[in-house]
């Protein structure tokens, strides 16, 4: 009898399994970005009744709007910033309870707790805790009236959604980093006290080294996720504002396509992000994923 067979009862089966979610894939990601592709090529009416084939114009009209270009410009300054922090944070977190120290077990359980909370549910806890009159930062408006401002101030704005992005990042790749952390024989970290080399040292040399495959799957899914993970914080926090300041590309194609029904023109944006999402992940396999050692 083999292992196959041992496993499951009917060749079938298998894919019976996977089925469901195989259709779901395919109905809620699959098929959309298919009809964004298509509608990039036409000029869609927004209540229905027909289209016309216009080629690539929909894509000059998109290419040259300045408001595409700034809305590009924020989702690339958060993607780098919010997925730095969000595995940055992590592995601090992690490193701290792989080395045992006080309270680090009980931390463990509490760091994970986000992971079960809904984007727009944290949007709605930091738009209260950041709030200017009541949120955590109220009392330092108190002596400096107005240095905190995320309803006036873009900068303000975006930290925030920079803040609740980052605090929703820490369970899962905490989890991947300490697993990395604790799969490291102790042996290699007595051989490396034995030779002199400190904490820091041991951190640098001997840890971070060994996690680079965990390291990489947190910053590859970090960034490919910030470009469509904020929508919901967006929509919570800021709803684009201040003055669009907040407006990422994926929420700008929300209010170009629900708002301003410009369906071809959100449809284009949509394939233009995904042409970037897939790039990106090209590059970071590229130019990160051939230096991985996943051998130890």
């Amino acid at each position: 009898m083999t292992s196959e067979s041992s496993l499951f009862s009917h060749r079938w089966l298998p894919l019976f399994l996977v089925a469901p979610f195989m259709l779901l894939i395919v109905l809620f990601f699959y098929a959309p970005i298919f009809q964004a592709f298509y509608w990039s090529f036409f000029l869609e009416r927004p209540f229905g009744g027909g289209s016309m084939f216009v080629g690539s114009e929909n894509f000059v009209r998109v290419l040259s709007d300045s408001e595409f270009w700034e809305a590009g410009w924020r989702t690339i300054v958060f993607m780098i910033t919010g997925s730095s922090l969000a595995v940055l944070i992590p592995l601090i977190l992690a490193v701290a309870a792989d080395r045992k120290i006080r309270l680090s077990l009980p931390a463990r359980n509490v760091l994970v707790w986000p992971k079960g909370v809904a984007g727009a549910s944290i949007g709605v806890v930091f738009a209260f805790l950041f709030n200017p009159f009541v949120g955590v930062l109220a009392p330092l408006n108190s002596i400096f009236p107005g240095i905190w401002a995320p309803g006036i101030d873009g900068t303000d704005a975006f930290i925030t959604l920079i803040a609740a992005h980052v605090w929703g990042g820490i369970p899962f790749n905490f989890v991947i980093l300490l697993a990395g952390l604790q799969s490291i024989p102790r042996t290699m970290h007595q051989a490396a006290a034995m030779d002199g080399a400190g904490p820091w040292r041991r951190i640098l040399d001997v840890q971070l080294p060994l996690i680079a495959p965990q390291l990489f799957l947190t910053l590859v899914l970090e960034f490919t996720e910030s470009v469509t993970s904020a929508f919901a914080l967006i929509d919570t926090i800021t709803k684009g504002g201040p003055g669009g300041s907040t407006t990422l590309l994926v929420y700008k194609i929300y209010t170009d396509g629900f708002s301003g029904y410009d369906l071809s023109g959100a449809s284009t944006q949509t394939a233009i992000l995904m042409v970037f999402v897939v790039l990106l992940t090209a590059a970071q396999f590229l130019f990160l994923g051939r230096r991985i050692n996943y051998e130890r």
